[in-house]
């Protein structure tokens, strides 16, 4: 999974990108135009419990990469403006970082904060963008010497989500037909990106639970049915660079229960549709990411191809009845151990053991 941080200078995207990656990049306006890439290990109590239990040589969590975008800027060349476009287009999701907090130093650079502002612009930058490119892809289609029947339908198509784009209606949220979505294999529109909105606040709005223009942002991501994550970036950075103790006594008093790493990566899943099984054993405890709708054949996959290939069976049991029985041993007593053929649709939490042949 690869997420893409997005947002406009100064929003606290990078100190974000810091915080959920470990790295230590320039915070502050990005001259270079460097995209920053990292990867940060998936919040999992479940694998601790595991580990714990099983006390593998190894552990290992899943991972999620992030990349660090600048925005594109209007003395931009056209061909760096279209790699920056093509790092967001890339990306499984979209994070937009949008700044509440309040600071004399950056208030002073880009005047005092306007979440809602930020988002509404932003998604105007997005269907701009998609217009144009859907606008060069009907031209081309148009100035076809001989148009057969799929170009035909793909134009009425495109023409179709073009009109939704002038209606600022985001192509995401279209209920596109299998068919329609076959025409579309292979293209990508900002648009469509299952998008996360974060609102960097201050430690003063943290307390207040507050801040400028809050109501109108709640109601803008209810309309739209994007999910909003608060966090308070800057303070969190500094938390951690305390002792494990310490860390958990200012996080209580600050009210944070989960790290915002826990809670995007938890926001993430769901909007990718995704599920976590595990494999366990004395030498390693994992965790593997799949779809929602992945066969239990796939899922071997994951793994390796010859476990796909050679697919038998799986073995398996919930994580929920092992944490209430304490061992493998009463799970299965209990009833709960399952041998399930290739076409077993894999459930989050599930423990599965992959019995193959090849």
């Amino acid at each position: 999974m690869q997420i893409g941080l997005v947002g406009t200078p100064y929003s606290g995207k990078t100190t974000l990108f810091n915080l959920l990656t470990g790295n230590n990049q320039a915070t502050g306006f990005n001259e270079t135009g460097e995209i920053y890439v990292g990867s940060a290990v998936v919040p999992d109590p479940r694998i601790g419990f595991l580990s714990n239990l099983y006390k593998p040589k190894r552990t290992t969590y899943a991972r999620i990469d992030f990349k660090d975008i600048p925005g594109v800027k209007m003395d931009d060349n056209r061909a760096r403006a279209s790699q920056l476009l093509n790092e967001v287009r890339s990306s499984d999701m979209l994070v937009q970082v949008v700044r509440a907090f309040s600071s004399d130093q950056t208030d002073a650079l880009v005047g005092s904060s306007q979440p809602y502002n930020d988002l509404v612009n932003y998604a105007t930058e997005l269907i701009l963008a998609d217009i144009d490119a859907l606008e060069k892809r009907i031209e081309r289609i148009d100035d076809m010497k001989k148009i057969n029947n799929d170009s035909l339908e793909q134009q009425k198509l495109l023409r179709k989500l073009l009109s939704a784009l002038e209606e600022e209606i985001f192509i995401g949220t279209l209920d596109l037909t299998d068919s329609e979505k076959e025409l579309l294999r292979g293209q990508s529109f900002l648009s469509e990106k299952p998008m996360l909105i974060v609102i960097n606040i201050g430690e003063d709005q943290l307390h207040s639970g507050d801040y400028p223009q809050k109501g109108k942002v709640c109601q803008y991501a209810a309309e739209k049915g994007i999910p909003v994550v608060e966090v308070c970036a800057k303070t969190e950075m500094e938390i951690n660079q305390l002792e494990p103790d310490e860390q958990r006594e200012f996080l209580d008093e600050l009210g944070l229960t989960e790290s915002s790493l826990g809670r995007l990566a938890r926001t993430a899943y769901e909007l990718l549709h995704l599920n976590s099984f595990f494999t366990v054993g004395e030498d390693e405890v994992r965790a593997w990411t799949v779809n929602q709708d992945t066969s239990a054949r796939k899922a071997a996959g994951k793994i390796h191809s010859d476990i796909e290939r050679g697919f038998i069976r799986a073995e398996v049991f919930h994580y929920n009845y092992l944490y209430e029985l304490g061992s493998t041993v009463k799970v299965r007593e209990a009833g709960q151990f399952r041998l399930e053929g290739k076409e077993y649709k894999v459930i989050d939490g599930d423990v599965i053991s992959f019995r193959f042949n090849v």
